[in-house]
């Protein structure tokens, strides 16, 4: 037999380590490995310990984890021409890891410019009224959209979410002066809604008085006690006018004769 030199067994050894090591893969629990043998696409592998064919076999890791994904400000005309900047975040992770990477040649990158075309046909077709009081709205419509579009890729959208609107100087200083307005049209609805209230209150106590003769007696002392408690240097005593009727009878007969 062939006896294997000193250079044969360092040549074996490195052989035999470059075949472990590119044989044996380990994947995290939210990684999954897209394995490629001889072009073809086999069933996805991990996670744990994976095995592969040097050469033969090429692996590619996808992770399953949420992405968070920043999309830049776009200038966008709203439906009732208003230009504004906006800026949305969308949420979104790898549901079938082959998909994401035979059906797209990076599924971040197209994830990224959906979004973006996305938000501007989205937000265009809206006043700006709705994107600023209907956000919750708004990013249903957005987070439907780029998830039906993203779907053949294998990436579920979980949510997308509009960060900030900015508006032109004018624009701002004409909603502050609308706020205002509306401030002062429900301050005054509010004092005329207490002057009504209270305008009923005492008509409903006029009649009970009227009714009621002694109610009025009553009311005159606790009126005269009130009076009293202020430790005033002068005090006024109220007289009921139907106290003062026989005498202006007396002195209107007077004044006829």
């Amino acid at each position: 037999m062939p006896q294997i030199g000193f250079s044969g067994f360092i040549l074996v050894t490195i052989m035999v380590i470059y075949f472990f090591s590119s044989a044996i893969r380990i994947l995290r629990e939210y990684e999954r490995g897209v394995v490629f043998r001889l072009g073809r696409v086999i069933p996805d592998k991990g996670p744990g310990l994976v095995i592969i064919w040097p050469v033969i076999d090429k692996l590619v890791k996808v992770s399953l984890r949420t992405v968070t994904m920043d999309v830049p400000s776009q200038d966008i005309i709203t439906k009732d021409n208003v230009t504004v900047k906006v800026n949305a975040v969308v949420y979104f992770r790898v549901i079938k890891p082959t998909k994401s990477i035979t059906e797209v040649v990076d599924f971040e990158y197209a994830t990224s410019q959906i979004s973006q075309t996305t938000l501007r046909s989205v937000l265009g077709q809206s006043s700006l009224d709705d994107l600023l009081s209907k956000r919750d709205e708004v990013n249903a419509e957005l987070q439907k959209i780029i998830d039906d579009q993203t779907e053949p890729w294998g990436i579920k959208v979980t949510a997308v979410e509009v960060k900030n609107v900015d508006l032109p100087i004018e624009m701002q200083r004409a909603i502050a002066k609308q706020a205002e307005a509306e401030r002062e049209r429900r301050a005054k609805v509010i004092h005329a809604m207490g002057e009504f209230e209270a305008s009923q209150k005492l008509a409903d106590a006029a009649e009970i008085i009227g009714k009621h003769p002694v109610a009025l007696q009553l009311r005159y002392f606790q009126t005269l006690t009130e009076v009293a408690a202020d430790k005033n240097s002068t005090t006024i005593f109220p007289i009921p006018i139907d106290i003062m009727a026989p005498f202006t009878k007396i002195l209107k007969k007077y004044a006829d004769e």
